[in-house]
């Protein structure tokens, strides 16, 4: 509830958050939703996933790049995320992106980038959507239902692919020395991308059921506490 006082510019400011948020919403559900029927005429057409990635790379570097405007949401306070979680989560896809689909050719055809791919865009249609109705009234239950009951078998599904993706990558890193930063340099620092990539798969370890126990905490506390009609 807004306090009496509160001047008009303060509702302006808020009016234009507003809608600054639901154009990036709707954005990115336009943008995921033409990203999956190119996925699936692909898959309906060729009846393989080698090439998919050429046929959706344009939309994927656009609109998963597009989500570290999430991160800024945060962390001007347009939007009560957590910024530590909501980095970590927008970091993970642009490394899987720029730093693996983009960086490693020999990748490209990997069924692991299919399988992410995939996960992703339904995810992320589902999770605009959700945010989208949230901002301009009520969230249809079927939505909700979606957000918190997909991730069982997209989080695996996208994790999965993601790893695989990850390991496909590592013979083209070492032979091609890929990011590598060797000393002696100016700066005097060391970076191996190939020991990189062994330590973010180990880190799945830990992380990945984490998150995946969150959500199923959250599905519990949303879906399951949903008052029945009479």
């Amino acid at each position: 509830m807004e306090s009496k006082g509160r001047p008009a510019s303060e509702n302006q400011k808020n009016s234009l958050v507003t809608a600054y948020l639901v154009a990036y919403n709707v954005a990115q559900v336009l943008g995921w939703s033409a990203l999956g029927i190119l996925l699936i005429n692909h898959l309906v057409k060729k009846g393989s996933y080698v090439g998919l990635f050429g046929d959706v790379s344009i939309l994927l570097y656009i609109f998963q790049t597009a989500a570290v405007l999430e991160v800024l949401n945060c962390a001007v306070g347009f939007v009560k995320s957590n910024v530590v979680l909501t980095g970590f989560q927008v970091f993970s896809r642009v490394f899987l992106t720029w730093g693996i689909a983009y960086s490693v050719p020999s990748v490209q055809n990997n069924v692991g980038v299919c399988m992410f791919i995939s996960a992703w865009t339904l995810t992320e249609v589902i999770r605009y959507s959700f945010y989208l109705f949230a901002l301009i009234g009520e969230v249809p239950y079927i939505i909700q239902w979606c957000r918190y009951t997909f991730f069982i078998i997209l989080y695996p599904l996208g994790s999965c692919g993601e790893l695989l993706s990850i390991y496909g990558s590592l013979n083209e890193v070492a032979e091609k020395k890929l990011y590598y930063l060797e000393l002696p340099n100016r700066a005097n620092i060391a970076f191996n991308f190939y020991y990189y990539l062994i330590f973010t798969m180990l880190m799945y370890i830990p992380i990945f059921p984490q998150l995946y126990l969150h959500m199923v905490a959250q599905r519990k506390k949303v879906i399951g506490g949903r008052p029945k009609s009479d």
